[in-house]
């Protein structure tokens, strides 16, 4: 398409622009996948964390064309930002452009269902191609499609395909084409006819209110649009991008409506669902007549529904799934974590090796190869998260964990749809926190999100592993139950309740709003298609490392600098003299080894103690210490920042233990346990180590989690109250703790 130019200049060349629309679990995906094949650019739409997938699709004619991916949607009736985005994309409303097709993606077997959409988008006046995908499924059940039957009566072009085999993909691509050279031939000029005369009055009452660049002169525009707005818009929807005009008009017609006892939702419904119905046995015919008095057999997917829909044995198998998912987040991914953590531990190495001492060295080791290997180790758990979130969305069976769980979840004023990220919280903030995308409303997205840090992740346990082991004894409750995995137990109970709780009450408050029922289609069970599968997962990993890890790399380099800065060249010489006295000395080489190492854990002690991190842990002391904490644990909980296990490795550096120290080191258990104060007190306590494991199971010490949010949210505000409620919060509990278990007379 072209537009044309004043002689001499040059023409400038549009591509057209092809949307693909359609309900949820259709297989529109991958249908957009098929068609355009694996080259695709991932950006967000304007304003919202909803990708946006486009691709250019090649024309026979020579030329290409750009399509675009629409979230899926049951209609195009909104209460969402998100769900407004199919409008705006269709209808071509600000900041988008009028497309020159829809191509509609329905599903065979869900086809009256499906239909809805398509007449919504057909009243809009836009140029539509209806593919109806999973043909084969319908075969397969024993039912044919009549093509020619929805072509007459829907007036536009019908193709039967099956994206998951490919079939009907060469149709679909001529039908394209064609209706991009005659847009009339797939524009029908179709619009419902409502009964109810007042319902008519009503449409060109918000019709005349559409402002002009909506509605570009065309009144079935206008009243497509005025439809719209009637059944999306009422009080607490997120909509952003409305006229206040058009909300004006829209809440007086309700009104009125109310007044006089009529529902004009139900109206518009259905009426779209009667000219539907009256035509499905037109659309889809038995291959095969059943003979008279037969029982029709259920489907395989009634069969499988009957067992994993149960609410005993449903709920059973779907605990199972999770602890699989579960498994494979704690523990199947940490040999590749652990690989990865080994690969950067030699870059760190060979640094060292190759670089000559000094800043520059500590920059590239400490800084730089950390950080991005703080990145990159989350990998192998964003993975293997978004692998089985994509196997059973593809197969269906995310939509029965979301209908399974709503009634639980809406309880605690969370979505059905929150229960899979927050149980992966229990691996991994970060992942789980993306898998927040399965949500549509950005209301439940957030408030998962403000949540999910909440649950014990695995990054925790190092530090209760250190807290338990060093200062509770193996002892056991009535001779049986051990205490230290009593105690680790109550941790993970203690941080679910309290994420609960904290949804439950920022439901009630900071995110109160009207409730919105989970609507949603349970699909027939197929087999998921495996390249689609993999292309989502890549896509939304290299959007984290394009943006979450960015953000964590620039943390991790300012925590190396609190912690190796300002440098005291004073202290650096007399190390430096105490290990040339040891190498001078005539002891054996294995004995010089050892106290040359001691000197460094010594010199690593003191440069920690004077960097700006040592003395900011001096200046939160007061702060901190009506939890039971000193100023060293204050280092600590600043270099556990990073990520919450760094804090072993941090202690291990104030008390000279080294920085390898892990969670099981004897030697940073044995001087946690002899710190003590100035006046002969030990530091460490059974009462303390409670205290601090509360804290940890509060605060929100992780920088990645808040690069998450960050990037998930597109704003700062979200990550700055995450860590603010969620400090205070922690502090509070720990106070309680510490300070009511003193009045108790406990140690």
């Amino acid at each position: 398409m072209t537009a044309s130019s004043a002689p001499g200049q040059r023409r400038s060349v549009r591509r057209p622009l092809v949307v693909v629309a359609g309900n949820p679990n259709t297989g529109k995906t991958t249908l957009f996948n098929r068609l355009t094949g694996s080259d695709q650019k991932v950006a967000n739409y304007p304003g919202v964390t909803v990708e946006r997938h486009t691709a250019m699709l090649e024309l026979a004619t020579g030329g290409v064309a750009e399509v675009l991916d629409v979230p899926g949607a049951y209609s195009l009736s909104a209460r969402s930002r998100e769900e407004e985005l199919a409008i705006q994309t269709i209808a071509g409303l600000a900041p988008f452009q009028i497309p020159d097709l829809v191509v509609v993606v329905a599903d065979a077997t869900q086809l009256s269902r499906n239909l809805y959409m398509t007449l919504q988008v057909l009243e809009l006046g836009v140029p539509v191609v209806l593919a109806v995908n999973m043909a084969d499924m319908l075969e397969a059940r024993g039912e044919i499609l009549d093509l020619g039957a929805m072509r007459r009566e829907l007036g536009i072009p019908v193709v039967s395909t099956s994206a998951l085999r490919g079939r009907g993909l060469d149709e679909l691509r001529a039908e394209i084409e064609a209706t991009l050279v005659s847009p009339g031939r797939a524009r029908p000029g179709w619009r419902w006819a409502p009964q109810d005369p007042e319902l008519e009055k009503d449409l060109r009452t918000i019709a005349d209110a559409m402002p002009a660049e909506w509605e570009r002169g065309d009144p079935a525009r206008a009243r497509a649009l005025a439809v719209w707005s009637l059944l999306s818009l009422e009080e607490g929807d997120e909509l952003d991008a409305i006229p206040d005009a058009v909300r004006d008009v829209v809440a007086s017609v309700r009104e009125r409506a109310a007044q006089a006892g009529r529902q004009v939702d139900l109206e518009v419904i259905r009426g779209r669902y009667g000219w539907i119905d009256a035509r499905m046995a037109a659309f889809v015919k038995r291959r095969d007549a059943p003979a008279e008095g037969s029982v029709a057999r259920k489907s395989l997917t009634d069969r499988v529904d009957g067992v994993l829909l149960h609410p005993v044995v449903g709920f059973a198998i779907f605990l199972l799934v999770m602890g699989v998912v579960f498994q494979s987040l704690f523990s199947w991914a940490d040999p590749a974590i652990r690989s990865i953590e080994g690969l950067f531990g030699w870059l760190g190495s060979a640094s060292r090796a190759w670089i000559p001492d000094g800043i520059v060295e500590e920059f590239v080791d400490g800084g730089l190869i950390a950080g991005v290997g703080s990145v990159v180790v989350f990998l192998p758990q964003i993975l293997l998260l978004f692998l089985f979130i994509g196997f059973m969305e593809d197969s269906g069976y995310m939509a029965r964990v979301a209908f399974l769980m709503d009634r639980i979840m809406r309880a605690m004023g969370l979505h059905g749809r929150a229960f899979v990220p927050m149980l992966s919280g229990y691996a991994c903030a970060v992942p789980a926190i993306l898998a927040t995308r399965t949500m549509e409303r950005q209301r439940d997205r957030t408030l998962t999100m403000m949540v999910i840090p909440l649950m014990t992740c695995s990054a925790r346990l190092p530090v209760y592993t250190l807290i338990i082991g060093t200062l509770f004894p193996p002892s056991k409750v009535f001779g049986v139950v051990p205490v230290q995995g009593l105690l680790m137990i109550a941790m993970y109970v203690f941080s679910t309740l309290t994420a609960l709780v904290a949804a439950m009450v920022l439901s009630r408050t900071l995110f109160k709003g009207p409730p919105v029922p989970l609507i949603l289609e349970l699909p027939p069970y197929r087999m998921p298609h495996v390249p689609s599968v993999l292309r989502m997962m890549w896509l939304r990993t290299r959007s984290f490392l394009e943006s979450a890890g960015t953000v964590i790399l620039a943390c991790t380099i300012v925590l190396w600098a609190l912690l190796s800065f300002p440098r005291d060249t004073g202290q650096t010489g007399r190390f430096d003299a105490d290990r040339a006295r040891v190498e001078a000395s005539a002891a054996p080489a294995a004995e010089r080894a050892e106290k040359i190492a001691e000197i460094d854990r010594a010199e690593d002690s003191e440069r920690l103690r004077a960097s700006y991190g040592g003395r900011l842990g001096h200046a939160i002391e007061p702060a901190i210490e009506p939890l039971g904490f000193d100023w060293k644990i204050g280092v600590g909980l600043i270099g556990a920042f990073a990520a919450r296990e760094v804090f072993v490795s941090t202690m291990g550096v104030v008390y000279g233990a080294g920085s390898e120290s892990d969670e099981k080191s004897s030697t940073l258990r044995e001087k946690i346990r002899a710190e003590t104060r100035a006046d002969g007190r030990p530091v460490y306590t059974p009462l303390v180590g409670l205290s601090l494991m509360i804290f940890f199971a509060l605060a929100c010490q992780c920088m990645s989690t808040l690069a998450a949010v960050r990037r998930e949210t597109k704003s700062w505000r979200w990550p700055a109250f995450l860590f603010v409620y969620m400090s205070v919060l922690a502090w509070i509990a720990s106070f309680a703790v510490y300070q009511g278990g003193r009045w108790l007379g406990m140690s």
